[in-house]
């Protein structure tokens, strides 16, 4: 037996996955939330069993874990007989900057380099820094491990991670391209090499990771070569919400066209544009899929710009790579949305992707949906952030 807990912890959250990595099994999964507020609530999920739901003040992250430990263990509906039974935690961490190009096990010099990062990440490295010393605090003899989304993304090479700014901004204030979903892209081009019985080293993917935020990745032999988000998730594909690309002069304009300030547009850019900014109807792919549907020309506008920017990053990265053998879909839309599969892979027989109209209609699991004359596989993969972390724990503290 070697379990593993996975820990996600967001400001006011806390996601979990208890994983016995013998077999790769999940013992249970869930999800504290309102941490700080009056009522807070915690469900936790157990395969075959029916969900147990506890409400009441959760004051902070420590008194979460209390509460996820308590249930994992308790002798009604727990799945473990005592926090013994947890050897290791592994923890998603957004922003590692240079730092580390790998996972690694957490110490006092980690949670300072992370610290260091906080600027680069303002709104997710302090709850995650916040969720290692909560863990910490409750479990101090067990070992942790800090799984980074910019890790993966360290292998970009100069000429796709440096801005084309002064280049004094680089060495003074680390202003370059990161990227993020580092662990989610790392998962499904090893999963996709797995699929198609190949070395993950043979191969070059194209990696499109669409959920309520959205990147596309060019991976070659394994090692990411460039990624659509940038110094912050905002850059790159439009998102629920986000803006993606824009020409950075809009930003001047508003403030003296419009009289905002820059919090104004920061904001506008993060939580009112993208998918709701163009629609006007919802930040959920969902709904404006249902108002194109009832002939919604507003959500028809942003489903087409949607699908013209992700295969606009697929064409340039299929240039970028030279050969491409997969594109890969994950993520909620990406595993599950049929017509943005479609429209994003119109005109990609250019490149020898060739989508077939019946299976990309009919799956939304693991496989691929390209035809069978197609050059280029176009496959779906789910995405599992949470057993590629279990992996790294597993591999870094307990093998």
């Amino acid at each position: 037996m070697q379990n593993v807990l996975v820990i996600n912890c967001g400001s006011s959250s806390l996601k979990y996955q208890l994983l016995d990595m013998t077999g790769e099994t999940v013992l249970a999964k869930g999800l504290v939330e309102r941490i700080g507020l009056e009522a807070g609530r915690h469900t936790m999920s157990r395969p075959g069993a029916d969900d147990v739901v506890d409400e009441r003040p959760i004051p902070d992250h420590g008194e979460a874990f209390n509460l996820v430990l308590a249930a994992l263990t308790d002798t009604g509906h727990g799945v473990i007989a005592s926090m013994d039974e947890v050897h290791a935690v592994g923890h998603r961490v957004v922003h590692a900057g240079e730092k580390y190009s790998g996972s690694v096990i957490i110490d006092q010099d980690v949670v300072a380099a992370l610290e260091e990062c906080v600027p680069l990440a303002p709104l997710h490295n302090p709850a995650n820094i916040t969720g290692i010393q909560a863990a910490q605090k409750v479990m101090p003899q067990v070992p942790m491990v800090g799984v980074f989304d910019t890790a993966f993304h360290q292998t970009m090479p100069d000429r796709a991670y440096i801005y084309p700014i002064p280049y004094r901004l680089y060495e003074e204030c680390q202003i370059r391209r990161y990227g993020f979903h580092g662990t989610s892209h790392r998962y499904v081009t090893l999963r996709a090499s797995q699929m198609l019985e190949r070395k993950a080293e043979e191969l070059n993917f194209i990696c499109c990771h669409l959920g309520n935020g959205a990147s596309v990745a060019a991976v070659q032999g394994g090692d990411s070569m460039d990624t659509s988000m940038g110094l912050t998730p905002l850059e790159g594909l439009m998102m629920g919400t986000r803006s993606g690309d824009i020409d950075p002069a809009i930003v001047g304009y508003l403030t003296r066209r419009l009289d905002m300030d820059l919090a104004d547009v920061e904001k506008m850019l993060n939580k009112e544009s993208g998918m709701l900014g163009i629609s006007g109807i919802s930040s959920d792919l969902r709904d404006v899929e249902q108002e194109y549907a009832k002939g919604n020309d507003r959500a028809r506008l942003a489903l087409e710009v949607y699908g013209y920017h992700i295969r606009k990053y697929i064409g340039s990265y299929a240039v970028a790579l030279g050969r491409v053998d997969a594109i890969i879909f994950t993520a909620g839309v990406g595993e599950h949305a049929s017509l943005v599969r479609e429209w994003a892979c119109q005109g990609l027989e250019a490149i020898g992707a060739v989508l077939d109209p019946f299976k990309n209609a009919t799956r939304h699991d693991e496989s691929i949906i390209s035809k069978a004359s197609s050059r280029v596989k176009i496959m779906i993969v789910p995405t599992n952030e949470e057993l590629m972390i279990a992996r790294d724990t597993r591999d870094l503290v307990l093998s």
